[in-house]
């Protein structure tokens, strides 16, 4: 099989909907490889199979949000572009002119909107708790010794049983799936909220865990705690199934650190390495990590 470059995907997707890629410019290459074109547009661009299945999900759920009038990115083209086994979606560009990112309490209030808003009138899947890291698992990444990775499927299995027993005080409904501050965007003094891929049925809570794990793994402060929820107006860490929703997105944020770490990143297998490290030790569930871009 011949391998198609990145690049080489975005200049055939863009002609598939009439764009032109000259001049595109990498933003950044995570579990997405996310490009610029022009002052207009931006192409998501993404290999995985669990990524490509979500797409459609991701730019509906986008665009009938937009249309009910809640802050979200909006999707330039209303469907995905598939080519040489990749899935492209296309979407606003929303330049941030190094504007500092969105504070947390603009995520509790656009969250409090979403939580609000009845399902809408297409199929959402349900959520799938720490699927992707699983795929990754399954694949044997070298860059994982056995050990690690025989632990991470064992603690994959416990925490998805545990998830699969939660008593949800927020009840069951339409989530993003992927909620924190970092997937946020300026839009004018308005902020919005990005990156639909998981957007799915689940306990609401799994929306509001995520800016809390921040606050241990990543420094933010208790003040920006503190009005996330106050705007959320409900308090996530009261609930008993919050160990639990934690522990699952500390697994999760290691799935685009193994995936990189295998395409030869170094920087991304270092802090894999020290995420690991921290996991593995009871000593260190408060252990400060690091993002790498």
């Amino acid at each position: 099989m011949i391998d198609v470059s990145t690049e080489q995907i975005l200049v055939s997707a863009c002609a598939q909907v009439g764009l032109r890629a000259d001049g595109a410019s990498l933003l950044r290459a995570h579990s997405n490889a996310v490009f610029v074109i022009g002052d207009r547009a931006v192409a998501r661009i993404s290999r995985s199979p669990e990524h490509g299945i979500r797409a459609d999900t991701a730019v509906a759920v986008a665009r009938w949000l937009a249309q009910h009038g809640l802050p979200v990115t909006e999707p330039l083209i209303d469907r995905p572009v598939r080519c040489h086994g990749a899935t492209v979606t296309f979407w606003r560009y929303y330049p941030q002119c190094d504007r500092p990112r969105p504070p947390a309490r603009e995520l509790g209030r656009i969250l409090r909107r979403l939580h609000e808003t009845a399902a809408p009138p297409f199929h959402l899947p349900r959520y799938e708790p720490l699927a992707g890291l699983l795929q990754t698992l399954a694949a044997a990444p070298r860059v994982l010794a056995p050990a690690d990775r025989r632990w991470l499927i064992d603690q994959v299995a416990r925490l998805v049983a545990e998830y699969d027993r939660l008593d949800s005080t927020l009840g069951v409904g339409p989530v993003h799936g992927d909620a924190y501050p970092g997937n946020t965007l300026w839009h004018g003094d308005t902020v919005l909220l990005g990156d639909w891929d998981e957007a799915s049925i689940a306990p609401r809570e799994l929306d509001l865990v995520n800016t809390y794990q921040g606050g241990i793994r990543f420094g933010h402060t208790e003040n920006e705690l503190r009005e996330f929820t106050l705007a959320y107006g409900w308090d996530v860490r009261a609930w008993a199934g919050f160990p639990i929703l934690r522990a699952m997105r500390d697994l999760h944020t290691l799935t685009s650190y193994i995936r990189r770490a295998e395409r030869g990143d170094a920087a991304a297998g270092t802090e894999l390495r020290h995420r690991l490290r921290s996991l593995r030790d009871p000593g260190q569930t408060g252990t400060r990590w690091h993002a790498v871009a």
